[in-house]
């Protein structure tokens, strides 16, 4: 498995197809709201079947000050769920954060997503929002 940033126009289709089919779809959510404003601001990792070059994983990571990061849009492929692929892509932010000297990252876990963050040492620290007014999110975050 080897997680990179997407380049080329096929590999960024490939990394917006799935998020949008792991976290806007299911709820009815109009395509291209998977895209963020700021894309082009984050560090991206999509981690990617060397033999069948299906992109399993995906996730970004945003500054949101010099010390903070913020991790946005983890979504891992249905059948590639609780293999690891999650974990490889958060150690992989997580490295990024560190090596640009931030010693915090926060996220918003859906609320089926905060045992595994926990299982990573993230701590809820607070309730969050209804994402489509139907899924609950708590404010996580790690400190390094």
């Amino acid at each position: 498995m080897s997680i990179n940033s997407p380049k080329t126009p096929q590999e960024w289709e490939a990394y917006f197809d799935l998020r949008f089919k792991v976290l806007r779809e299911p709820w009815q959510q109009p395509r291209g709201n998977e895209v963020l404003q700021d894309e082009d601001q984050a560090d991206h990792a999509m981690l990617t079947d060397p033999e069948t070059g299906k992109v399993l994983g995906v996730a970004r990571l945003q500054t949101n000050t010099p010390t903070q990061g913020q991790v946005r849009c983890v979504a891992v492929s249905p059948e590639a769920q609780g293999k690891g692929i999650g974990k490889q892509l958060m150690s992989y932010l997580e490295d990024i954060a560190q090596q640009k000297g931030m010693t915090e990252i926060v996220l918003d876990a859906r609320d089926n997503a905060v045992p595994f963050y926990l299982s990573i040492g993230y701590e809820v620290y607070a309730d969050s929002y209804l994402l489509f007014g139907q899924i609950p999110h708590f404010k996580m975050r790690k400190r390094f």
